[in-house]
């Protein structure tokens, strides 16, 4: 039985299909970002503070495994905001990924 922090959410944005990342098995993650590279061309893996190991994960395991040679990191955005009433820097990755 999942949480709902354990899953991706996946959204439609003008810039493209995003999936935000959280604590998910890696290899799952990876096998539905895997499905939507396919059908879309463009995935937007989004994650925050201690899922951005994991958004990195998923980045390698599609580009180094499972489409070698047919996909590529195209952009890689690293950042920190403070939400408000936290008080502490909390890390962001943005890691876009291309079908080539």
């Amino acid at each position: 039985n999942k949480s709902r922090h354990d899953q991706e959410q996946i959204t439609e944005t003008a810039e493209g299909t995003v999936v935000n990342i959280r604590n998910a098995p890696v290899m799952q993650v990876a096998v539905n970002v895997l499905s939507l590279l396919g059908n879309k061309g463009k995935v937007i893996l989004n994650a925050r503070g201690n899922s951005i190991p994991n958004a990195v994960a998923v980045a390698n395991i599609l580009t180094e495994k499972m489409m070698k040679g047919n996909s590529k990191i195209q952009n890689i955005t690293l950042d920190s905001d403070i939400p408000q009433g936290v008080g502490r820097m909390i890390s962001t990755i943005k890691i876009i990924l291309i079908k080539i």
